[in-house]
């Protein structure tokens, strides 16, 4: 997730990839539970071993960072000792566990989320690994890896998209025809309820609420274009902008057509309604591949972008997260822990994890693309096409006031979509506790 998924006050991140509920309202007493705690370190920390806290809990990612420390432990001569905790957990708990005793390396997120541990000194630059890696990446991901002080926080393993995912079976059954504008997409979804699906599968239930953000970031970008989304999220854009308000317009077009009692289902059911054809489509990451065991019914997913809403911005604008490691302020093994950043910033490592975990994009200039399934080429393709690349909303914006402000007010709007002007006025009147003009 992902997200992407935080210090005091960051909230937080989502089951998968980014966001859940946020810090704000916990106690000190809970943010120092036993939740997320160093598995090594001490004064006679061993300087063969570093130390790894990992969010890849889930089945996939568990064993894709298995094989990646299991790599560098072959390569190196040195253990990797993991800390795997689920991801809601690692991220309700990442403050406390920054500023107490933490592992060496740790995995997280690019952009802002990296920039705001790195800027509260909870996270330790690593240019030294920088001077070996770079060569490895663009610039586009330099600038994603860097802190507001120009110096590198953040090595990066992989991307993935987000877009419209269906089952090309169910579309060639149904005669379906892969919508490209609002309408066409509006149209479709009406044509699905009458075949007796669900249009779009739906599940913002628990930790997961952060799922919804998917469609709000893309119906602004699509309507609104890239650089207001950006400026809203950025805390420069009034949140009772008309503009905003035209997103809001748009959603309760679509919110009909939604799977029914989505706030009490997770994303993963969700997912899995779209895998069994009880619905016809869902806004989600490329990460949906990880519920898939058939790889015929892998080979069977198919993703359209999501649609243009506004001519002026067509589908110029992917939503394609980063996801990579950052160095704990203190490492106990801090050559060790270089080391191994070094070795997970290469082209090998990628190759490595993908061969796990083919639900994500390597993002290294060399990596090893050839065993790439039909998806991930698409997903590829999908974002060297694009104009703009957002991160997703609670990583293009302050954490907390995303996790405790926005996706509080969407989803209870979700639930009785109105003309939104209550909800959009009680978000912009909490902007100010979190940007400062």
């Amino acid at each position: 997730m992902t997200q992407a998924s935080r210090p005091t006050p960051v909230a937080p991140g989502p089951g998968r990839r980014g966001v859940v509920g946020g810090l704000f309202g916990l106690t000190a007493a809970a943010l120092a539970a036993p939740v997320l705690t160093a598995c090594g370190g001490g004064p006679a920390a061993d300087p063969k071993t570093v130390t790894f806290g990992s969010n890849g809990a889930d089945a996939t990612p568990k064993s894709a960072y298995a094989a990646l420390t299991k790599a560098f432990a072959a390569e190196s001569g040195l253990k990797v000792k993991t800390n795997t905790v689920d991801h809601d957990t690692f991220q309700k708990s990442i403050t406390s566990y920054l500023q107490g005793t933490p592992d060496d390396v740790f995995t997280w997120f690019a952009g802002y989320r990296m920039q705001y541990f790195a800027k509260k000194g909870l996270a330790a630059p690593v240019d030294e690994v920088w001077e070996k890696i770079g060569g490895g990446f663009g610039e586009a991901t330099k600038q994603l890896s860097r802190g507001a002080d120009g110096k590198y926080y953040f090595v990066p393993l992989y991307n993935y998209p987000w877009a419209v995912f269906y089952r090309k079976s169910l579309f060639a059954e149904r005669g379906y025809q892969v919508p490209r504008t609002w309408d066409e997409f509006i149209a479709l979804a009406k044509r699905m309820r009458r075949d007796g699906l669900s249009p779009v599968a739906s599940g913002y239930g628990g930790g997961d609420s952060w799922s919804v953000l998917g469609a709000f970031d893309y119906l602004n970008l699509r309507a609104n274009g890239y650089d207001f989304h950006m400026s809203l999220l950025r805390g420069e854009t009034s949140w009772t902008d008309k503009r905003t308000a035209r997103v809001l317009d748009l959603w309760r077009e679509l919110t009909p057509h939604y799977q029914k009692s989505g706030g009490g289902r997770s994303w993963q059911d969700a997912a899995q309604s779209l895998l069994d054809k009880k619905s016809g489509m869902a806004v989600i990451g490329l990460f949906l591949g990880q519920q898939v065991t058939d790889e015929k019914i892998r080979a069977d997913l198919d993703f359209f972008a999501f649609p243009e809403v506004d001519p002026a911005h067509g589908q110029d604008a992917v939503e394609a997260p980063t996801d990579g490691f950052m160095l704990s302020r203190k490492p106990k093994n801090e050559e060790g822990a270089k080391k191994f950043l070094a070795y997970l910033g290469g082209a090998s490592a990628e190759k490595a994890y993908m061969g796990v975990d083919p639900s994500n994009l390597a993002v290294h200039r060399d990596a090893d693309t050839s065993s790439y399934n039909a998806l991930q080429k698409k997903s590829a393709e999908l974002i060297a096409s694009a104009r703009h690349i957002s991160q997703f909303a609670d990583r293009d914006s302050d954490p907390g006031f995303i996790s405790t402000v926005v996706l509080p007010g969407l989803t209870e709007w979700l639930g009785h979509p109105d003309d939104g002007t209550a909800t959009l006025k009680k978000i912009e009147s909490q902007r100010s506790r979190f940007f400062t003009a």
